[in-house]
């Protein structure tokens, strides 16, 4: 059994009030790439950054409306590291058209060395829809097709060609083609119809704050869909861990969050490996980015030779 992976979604460019910590708040640029750095040194699989285009006054005291964009930060990041890859956690794709999509992520992988992974969602803001135009109630749909029409223009072709409902093209190059032969995606969600669409169309599953007790029932169906669909080639399973702290904390961290030396972390989360899960993406709890990096660094050092 091989050894599980670890991503982290990055701080700062997302500061929902669930899980942002105060001090990201006055964070900015250096912040982001000296964590980016440090997942590069502790070897993390993978940094992550969100996808939202404008936030409505009803959720902004809940969401905030800091949102950096995921293709700008992904990009900047690429710059300031080496082998950590680039995830979307999740973009939006039904919001664009997929050629603009494609135009916009194949030069990141380009840029970045091939270091992308497209993790995609349906999304869940009507607000945002109303305002560029685009039909919420079958966001379901317009994803389902857009990740076909994405199959064909982050392929090796210059001119990529897709015939659908929603999107017609053929004869429109597209330069410069993604550095990867193939560009990994990653469907995000835990609905059922999320789960179907991550299993008949995704090479890989993220889900949305599946609890552990729930993940075995969510990975038994997405190999039963599979495999009745007669769908082929590995599927990647991530999870979301609790919150984590890498010692013994001197400060309240939450009930939630996993404590303890590295042994008995890394003891806890060889479970998700048991059930079938191939990646899992960590969030730390931390009072500043130097203890961030701390726990990141101890993380990769001490936990990750465990999993």
């Amino acid at each position: 059994m091989s050894a599980l992976a670890y991503g982290i979604q990055l701080p700062v460019q997302s500061q929902s009030t669930i899980y942002a910590e105060p001090w990201e708040a006055t964070a900015g640029p250096a912040d982001l790439i000296a964590i980016a750095r440090a997942a590069d040194r502790a070897g993390f699989a993978y940094i992550a950054s969100c996808d939202h285009v404008a936030i409505p006054r009803r959720l902004a005291s809940a969401m905030s409306t800091v949102w950096y964009d995921p293709v700008a930060t992904l990009a900047f990041l690429a710059g300031a590291t080496e082998h950590v890859r680039l995830l979307s956690h999740v973009a939006v794709v039904g919001l664009r058209h997929p050629l603009l999509t494609a135009k916009q992520y194949a030069t990141l992988d380009h840029l970045g060395g091939g270091r992308l992974i497209l993790g995609v969602g349906a999304g869940h803001v009507p607000e945002e829809f109303a305002a560029l135009g685009v039909d919420f109630e079958h966001r379901g749909a317009v994803l389902d097709e857009s990740i076909d029409a994405l199959r064909a223009a982050l392929g090796p072709e210059e001119f990529p060609e897709h015939h659908g409902k929603l999107y017609d093209f053929e004869g429109l190059g597209q330069k410069p083609r993604p550095a990867q032969e193939h560009v990994p995606i990653w469907v995000g969600g835990s609905s059922p119809a999320a789960v179907r669409r991550a299993a008949l169309k995704g090479d890989g599953w993220l889900p949305q704050g599946d609890p552990r007790d729930r993940l075995p029932e969510q990975i038994a169906r997405l190999r039963r869909l599979r495999e009745e669909a007669g769908v082929a080639g590995a599927l990647t399973i991530g999870a979301i861990t609790e919150p984590l702290y890498v010692g013994t904390p001197a400060w309240e961290t939450g009930r939630r969050t996993l404590t303890g030396p590295p042994d008995a972390l890394a003891e806890s989360l060889r479970a998700y490996r048991a059930m079938g899960v191939h990646q899992i993406q960590v969030r730390f709890r931390c009072r500043s980015r130097t203890e961030l990096t701390d726990q990141m660094a101890a993380f990769g050092a001490d936990v990750a030779p465990h999993l």
